[in-house]
């Protein structure tokens, strides 16, 4: 099996030398990576300049570039070997609830299966970051699943990890997302007021039982299905009564 990494967190990141170090007991890995942080890139691709890959080392590549321009590129000719999985992380930090709308770890592994491979994001739910080992064991764990039972088409697999030692993991779960309360204020700059800092994530809103967020406090490993399509069927039809309202 060959594996493609990536992240949001750049090739030097801790997460994503774990990462490496772990699957490639089990796999082959192939690491192309942002040069440099690209966190909340969220799904964005570098359309107006060309890219240039760098061979840091033996399978390791580093690109000026988003996470999705990263396995993009890789999957869509520069790497010339075929690829089975995509797995991006460990990124430092959650992806937990609606994170995962600006998260470049989980958006590198949207774009996998944008190009129609089984993809795993993979975080560490702590900012102190203490056990990538642990995350580094799940996901030798997950991985070796989803070659013995491959998920449906078109799932992507969204994991948490608690940041705490291997032995103290509760279990693995399967969750869906919670969310948030909107995020803090914008904050001014006190050197220039004429700048300013988006402000911090806004605290845990929806956390109840089966939540991601749930499954964290409680020491589980969340594992999320995520689908790309964002379509809320069950407005449709209330859409299309609302819209023959409309006089033009």
């Amino acid at each position: 099996m060959r594996i493609l990494i990536s992240n949001d967190d750049g090739y030097k990141a801790d997460g994503i030398i774990q990462l490496a170090k772990s699957l490639s007991e089990i796999a082959q890995v192939i690491v192309v990576a942002p040069s440099e942080n690209k966190s909340a890139a969220s799904s964005s691709l570098t359309i107006g300049k060309p890219l240039k890959p760098i061979q840091i080392e033996n399978n390791v590549y580093a690109i000026n570039a988003t996470p999705s321009d990263c396995v993009h590129l890789a999957l869509c000719g520069f790497i010339k070997e075929p690829i089975d999985l995509v797995v991006t992380g460990i990124n430092f930090g959650a992806n937990l609830g609606d994170d995962v709308i600006y998260s470049g770890t989980v958006a590198g592994a949207i774009e996998g299966r944008f190009l129609g491979l089984p993809s795993i994001a993979l975080s560490l739910a702590s900012w102190e970051c203490n056990h990538f080992d642990t995350a580094g064991n799940i996901a030798k764990v997950l991985v070796e699943q989803i070659y013995k039972a491959p998920l449906s088409n078109n799932t992507i697999i969204n994991v948490n990890v608690p940041d705490i030692p291997m032995s103290e993991i509760m279990g693995i779960k399967s969750t869906r997302l919670g969310s948030r309360h909107k995020s803090a204020p914008s904050i001014q700059d006190p050197k220039d007021s004429s700048l300013y800092w988006i402000g911090e994530n806004g605290q845990e809103d929806d956390n109840g039982k089966g939540t991601d967020f749930n499954a964290i406090s409680n020491n589980f490993v969340s594992v999320t299905p995520l689908q790309i399509d964002l379509t809320k069927y069950s407005e449709v039809n209330q859409l299309s009564n609302w819209l023959e309202n409309i006089n033009y």
